[in-house]
């Protein structure tokens, strides 16, 4: 029997959400309903970039901790994040996380146990996301746009931990390196934690986008690949200690 729209609405409730953002980007509009729309948008986007600037202008040098939501306690990626986190924490450095669960909430809980700066910058997301109860309460941010997210991550972080993750993961990994890759940021440390998990795609960095000339050979150094929470503190540390840079608060 075929499904109807109505049918599959009630079983997946996503595809109300999908529906309705495909009528109304293929829905003719009016010229003063678009110019209102997209003129409050503008300020909008204002609004959470001044915020975010107020809020994290004098928080001190960071590190972004990214990871998948979707790992739980039990997970040794979880472990590993809460360790690296505290580690971190204890040689000056804030945390700064998506605020979620998973991941985000191991590396906040690390920086808590530490008794240190615990930055959350949450995303209003339909499912997944919410807050995790270890950030500072001062650094609790929420956001509804995650270009302007990431631009609060890559602006205040001297430093990127990646541990596994999914699409979102991916996607600030790549954020980062493309930025240091192309000189609109400094060199900041990026951490990949986990060689196992990580070794396809670095393996298609080298045999397809190296091979065919997409990026060069010296892009390949521009992140380390660590299996313990000490190996990648100890990254950091030494990165800092090579440039002479006092990180504490």
């Amino acid at each position: 029997m075929e499904m109807n729209e109505r049918d599959e609405s009630l079983i997946n409730p996503e595809f109300d959400i999908n529906e309705t953002k495909l009528h109304n980007s293929l829905k003719q509009k009016k010229w003063d309903e678009t110019i209102t729309k997209d003129s409050w948008m503008v300020f909008k986007v204002m609004a959470e970039f001044v915020d975010g600037y107020e809020k994290l202008a004098k928080i001190g040098p960071c590190v972004s901790i990214f990871g998948s939501a979707r790992l739980q306690p039990e997970s040794k990626y979880y472990q590993m994040a809460v360790e690296i986190a505290e580690k971190i924490t204890k040689i000056g450095f804030g945390i700064i996380t998506g605020g979620g669960p998973g991941i985000m909430e191991a590396g906040n809980k690390g920086a808590f146990n530490a008794k240190g700066i615990s930055i959350g910058l949450n995303i209003d997301l339909p499912f997944e996301q919410h807050f995790n109860p270890y950030i500072n309460k001062s650094y609790s941010m929420n956001f509804d746009y995650f270009f302007v997210r990431k631009v609060m991550f890559v602006k205040y972080s001297q430093g990127f931990v990646v541990m596994p993750g999914g699409f979102g993961t991916l996607d600030e990994f790549t954020e980062a390196l493309t930025l240091i890759q192309t000189k609109k940021i400094g060199r900041f440390p990026i951490v990949l934690v986990g060689s196992e998990f990580w070794g396809g795609l670095l393996e298609w960095f080298k045999a397809t986008l190296l091979k065919d000339g997409m990026i060069s050979e010296g892009d390949l150094d521009l992140y380390r690949v660590v299996d313990t929470a000490d190996e990648a503190v100890a990254h950091i540390k030494a990165f800092y200690d090579k440039y002479s840079v006092n990180v504490n608060f």
